[in-house]
């Protein structure tokens, strides 16, 4: 009679030890997965900060929007700005990449990649100038910028680009000749 009445709690037991040794290995690897917070500024960054100093730093002057740089011809302007990289842990690879996407218009388009290289695979902070160049940009656009490392996604953050539009007057100017027909 007592074995009727621990059967029903053995077997729950044993289910449970079961359920557990089966999803450890895989509730393990997600604890232990890679992930990159992102930050990006276009503050002139200190060069005497610590690994934490610059994290907080880049925290701080975090930019919600890119301004575009003053040259005279729009396709040669560029968004300058400073990337902060945080990782959860050592990432333990040579390389990681940066996708950008444009997402003004709700789906992702992509736009470029960039490959970001460091000098240790214990490395858990780095900070990468980028550049986004005109024509491949576009100003007034959201974009979100995904860092991949070893094919998966492991950080995303967005941010606005700010600029000056190519405006058309609608006008057309010819020569006289062009107008008569010689070229």
């Amino acid at each position: 009679m007592l074995a009727r009445r621990l059967s029903p709690v053995l077997t729950a037991t044993a289910a449970s030890v079961l359920a557990v040794a089966v999803l450890w290995p895989q509730l393990e690897a997600q604890a232990q997965r890679v992930r990159c917070q992102i930050h990006v500024t276009q503050a002139q960054v200190p060069g005497n900060l610590t690994e934490r100093g610059l994290i907080a730093f880049a925290r701080r002057h975090h930019a919600a929007r890119l301004r575009e740089s003053s040259e005279e011809e729009l396709n040669s302007r560029v968004w300058r700005a400073n990337a902060v990289f945080a990782f959860n842990q050592p990432p333990g690879d040579l390389e990681f990449h940066a996708l950008f996407y444009d997402v003004t218009d709700g789906g992702r388009n992509f736009i470029r990649e960039m490959s970001v290289f460091v000098s240790d695979r214990t490395q858990r902070t780095v900070l990468h100038r980028i550049q986004l160049p005109r024509p491949m940009f576009q100003p007034n656009k959201r974009i979100e910028m995904v860092v991949t490392l070893r094919r998966q996604e492991i950080g995303t953050t967005r941010f606005i680009i700010d600029g000056e539009e190519i405006r058309h007057s609608g006008q057309v100017d010819f020569t006289d000749e062009q107008a008569r027909g010689g070229d």
